[in-house]
């Protein structure tokens, strides 16, 4: 249980033009929220669209929920990185995440296996590169600096640019045990998706427990302030309902795994079905009502008061409020959060 909740607002991907939240990115700064977040598949990226945003706000802290890892070379994202930081004053959150087989090996065109060690060793170049200590090396596997072989004259180097913070804080969307337990020793702070606050401690407890003091759980969780429970329940069946079936191989689909530890695994399987076979509006139809009420704040907003018991009493630090676009509601949300 934390004392005081922060509120951040996901934005999400960018998806069609025009698709600019900049009203509500303002409004959430003008109100108090702690950070904005922005999102990449296999569409947009995400840093560009939060430049975007920082250029145009002044307090608010900057995140990215997540940056794919496979999209960019660990020094190519840590140049991305230390640029914005600095541009923004100091405000970055990089998030960043492994994606999965589908993704990286289909879209991205590089090896999916490994995903840990990959991420131990991303991370590692990335504060060598931000420390700007020595020409940056290493000797993993996954990233070897310099290449071994090509033309055979790759050199180490040191970030022509002195970055403003020597250490920009790491977030690791993860979503099995042993990625969590990894964010826990490497990373700064972890973005669950799709989690339940009652279930985190049972689930998640012995991954989490190695974590520093002021390690951030910055949870994601779609909310919809409406009398409509029903209407607002099928709406926060969809993207359950996208990720179980169709972010994922039938075969490989850790959105579907986690669904499975939250205790919907039959459930799960046969969203997989429908969505595989086509029948996306019965897919939807299929997710369980109570585990899109349990990952989500939905309903009047009493409801949503007497709901944020449970991440109050959970071991989330940060809300990110996603699926709000107006002031009024985030006001409201601010109001319940913060008192």
């Amino acid at each position: 249980m934390v004392a005081e909740l922060k509120l951040g607002v996901n934005v999400g991907y960018w998806q069609r033009n025009p698709d600019d939240q900049t009203d509500t990115v303002l409004a959430a700064e003008r109100l108090g929220y702690d950070s904005v977040w922005t999102a990449e598949a296999y569409g947009s990226d995400a840093f560009t669209v939060l430049t975007w945003y920082g250029a145009r706000t002044s307090r608010i802290r900057l995140g990215t929920a997540v940056v794919q890892m496979s999209a960019r070379t660990p020094a190519a994202t840590a140049m991305h990185a230390l640029t914005l930081d600095a541009l923004s004053g100091g405000r970055l959150i990089l998030g960043l995440g492994a994606s999965g087989p589908q993704v990286v090996e289909g879209w991205y065109g590089v090896p999916f296996p490994k995903p840990l060690a990959r991420t131990r060793e991303y991370v590692d170049i990335a504060r060598k590169v931000w420390r700007r200590e020595e020409p940056v090396t290493s000797d993993g596997p996954h990233y070897p600096l310099p290449y071994p072989g090509g033309a055979g004259l790759g050199k180490p180097l040191r970030s022509i640019v002195h970055p403003l913070r020597p250490r920009i804080p790491v977030y690791l969307g993860a979503e099995g045990p042993k990625n969590v337990a990894l964010s826990a020793e490497i990373a700064d702070g972890w973005l669950p998706l799709f989690v339940d606050p009652a279930q985190i401690e049972p689930i998640f407890g012995p991954s989490l427990a190695g974590r520093p003091e002021e390690f951030d759980i910055a949870a994601t969780v779609t909310t919809i302030v409406t009398d409509d429970v029903a209407g607002a329940l099928e709406f926060a069946k969809i993207p359950l309902a996208f990720y179980i079936g169709g972010m994922g191989a039938r075969q490989r689909n850790f959105h579907l795994d986690l669904i499975g530890r939250l205790g919907h695994a039959e459930a799960a399987a046969n969203v997989q079905e429908l969505f595989l076979a086509g029948r996306r509006d019965e897919a939807i139809r299929a997710v369980p009502d109570d585990l899109a009420d349990s990952i989500s704040l939905l309903g009047p907003i009493g409801r949503i008061k007497e709901r944020l018991q449970l991440w109050r009493d959970s071991p989330v630090t940060t809300l990110l409020i996603a699926g709000v676009r107006d002031e009024p509601t985030l006001r409201a949300i601010r109001d319940l959060v913060y008192g």
